[in-house]
């Protein structure tokens, strides 16, 4: 099989205190070292393999005797290019939500985003819908009170957002919470491209950094292909020290709520119970047997 090698100039920061290699270093662990991996595929019996000078990583590689280790990026593509995919796009979009190529490289266009949040989020209280003065002059609704409330919004909801081909997951995120004056971190949420694949509905969280418009010309107009979804962030584990106390206690109300409902469902579901085993009591009395 192949085997991985490093020139021993690389060796330093794999190196402990007393220059004894670290134990089960992958070199990988390094960012130093991971460039000057190489993979050996040359077959030979025996412990002992002599290894490559340190000179030799920088002469060309024969192809015969070294594995690829990773594909080189793709190029990002041209003006031609990418206004050929542009029209392309736009002859299949049917709603005038086309795309539109600027002179410097960059375009803009529509994406639609299902909201799909199965916990309460955190609003301003008291705070009237915002106007179209107050789109116009940016004005932040939610920093006129510090009153704060919680509730559900609805689910799957669709959001349509005007982006350019430089907006990132981030700032769509954090456009989001903004449209629906949404005051929780935007750490607490997570976009999704949902694709449809051999029959089966995959979702794949985005990293903060994509392009969503980037993502949504390479897939074409057709939402039923590729549709982003915003969800909440699963880490695994819940981190509290990210809410606030107004919305660890607007937590507890509801649970409590939901923990009252289901005690009076289970009360409810006994009572039934109850009454029908007394009404065949009454009926067996009297009967013989």
């Amino acid at each position: 099989g192949c085997v991985s090698w490093v020139p021993a100039s690389a060796l330093a920061p794999c190196l402990g205190l007393r220059g004894s290699a670290v134990e089960n270093c992958k070199f990988t662990c390094h960012p130093e070292c991971r460039n000057l991996i190489q993979l050996d595929c040359s077959r030979q019996e025996g412990p002992s393999r002599d290894r490559p000078s340190p000179e030799s990583t920088l002469a060309p590689i024969s192809s015969q005797n070294i594995c690829k280790v990773a594909e080189e990026p793709q190029r990002p593509p041209t003006l031609q290019e990418l206004r050929q995919r542009i029209d392309s796009y736009n002859s299949r979009e049917a709603n005038c939500l086309g795309m539109k190529l600027s002179e410097d490289g960059t375009y803009t266009g529509f994406i639609k985003v299902h909201l799909k949040l199965r916990r309460p989020v955190t609003v301003p209280a008291g705070i009237r819908p915002q106007s179209i003065y107050d789109a116009i002059k940016e004005v932040n609704l939610a920093a006129t009170t510090d009153k704060r409330t919680s509730f559900y919004l609805p689910l799957d909801a669709i959001k349509q957002l005007h982006i350019s081909s430089t907006t990132t997951v981030s700032e769509v995120i954090q456009g989001l919470l903004k449209k629906f004056m949404v005051v929780d971190n935007p750490q607490k949420f997570a976009l999704f491209k949902r694709i449809h694949k051999d029959g089966q509905v995959l979702f794949q969280k985005l990293s903060v950094a994509d392009c969503p418009l980037y993502l949504r010309l390479l897939a074409g107009p057709d939402n039923d292909v590729l549709s982003f979804v915003l969800k909440e962030n699963e880490t695994g584990e819940v981190e509290w020290d990210a809410f606030s106390i107004p919305e660890l206690q607007n937590f507890l109300t509801i649970l409590e709520k939901e923990e009252q409902d289901k005690i009076q469902q289970v009360q409810k579901k006994y009572d039934k119970f109850r009454q029908k085993l007394e009404e065949a009591l009454r009926e067996s009395q009297g009967k013989p047997g």
